[in-house]
């Protein structure tokens, strides 16, 4: 077994990378239709922080990004784990491109433009050898944009990383994320996480703002409030 092999639980993860925006949309929409989660990146580095953050069965990745060649970023994460299935994009149609591709680990080559059908149909086989096909347990995950919240395991990561949270901050967290873009008032949230027991004072606020220094400090804000209504949490423009 190698090292993040043991930590893939859950419904099967394909980790989708390209600077592309609407290719990447696109490419995760195809994933999530097939019956798998994608997670988006859109450079290199992102790419392989998710990737030690939350270990996919399998990657879709670009072989032109605008921070690591996508060669380098393959070999990274060949080096932690050497069994990942890895399907190359590539607008290169040149021989010695896809050999070198090839060469340095990636199972199979598609080039651009390309069918959706045909990279998921070559997924699926990257992810049938692999043994990955059917997912090992079932456990509900939620995801907006770069954040990722496992129900079962209890566990949060952003971009990649891990957060810790109490557990009454994980319960406030999995409310709105299960309610994503919706306003959610201070009431709802003390029936639902707290279930009414804790009426007066300003509870509320204080656990919001605690999940906001964990979520969101150094990166764009997620939570955000709307004066007289409530908090709503919303990827951030760059995570869609």
């Amino acid at each position: 077994m190698t090292a993040t092999a043991g930590f893939r639980t859950g419904r099967v993860r394909v980790l989708v990378v390209d600077d592309e925006p609407a290719l990447t949309d696109v490419l995760c929409a195809a994933v999530e239709e097939a019956g798998w989660r994608a997670y988006p990146a859109l450079d290199g580095r992102s790419a392989l922080t998710i990737a030690r953050g939350c270990p996919p069965h399998a990657v879709v990745l670009d072989g032109m990004l605008p921070d690591l060649d996508g060669l380098q970023v393959l070999r990274r994460l060949r080096h932690d784990d050497p069994e990942l299935p890895v399907l190359m994009l590539t607008a290169r149609d040149a021989l010695e491109h896809r050999l070198d591709g090839l060469g340095a680990g990636a199972d199979d080559y598609v080039t651009k433009p390309f069918s959706l059908e045909e990279v998921v149909a070559r997924l699926r086989g990257l992810l049938r050898r692999a043994g990955s096909e059917r997912p090992r347990t079932d456990e509900p995950v939620h995801v907006l944009g770069d954040l990722v919240l496992a129900e079962t395991s209890r566990e949060v990561h952003r971009a990649g990383v891990p957060i810790p949270l109490t557990a009454k901050e994980f319960d406030l967290l999995g409310l709105m994320m299960a309610h994503p873009r919706q306003v959610l008032s201070k009431t709802q949230i003390l029936d639902h996480v707290w279930s009414g027991s804790f009426g007066g004072g300003n509870l509320v606020e204080v656990y919001i703002s605690s999940l906001r220094r964990k979520l969101d400090k150094g990166r764009a804000p997620m939570i955000h409030t709307v004066r007289g209504l409530g908090y709503t949490i919303r990827p951030t423009e760059h995570s869609r």
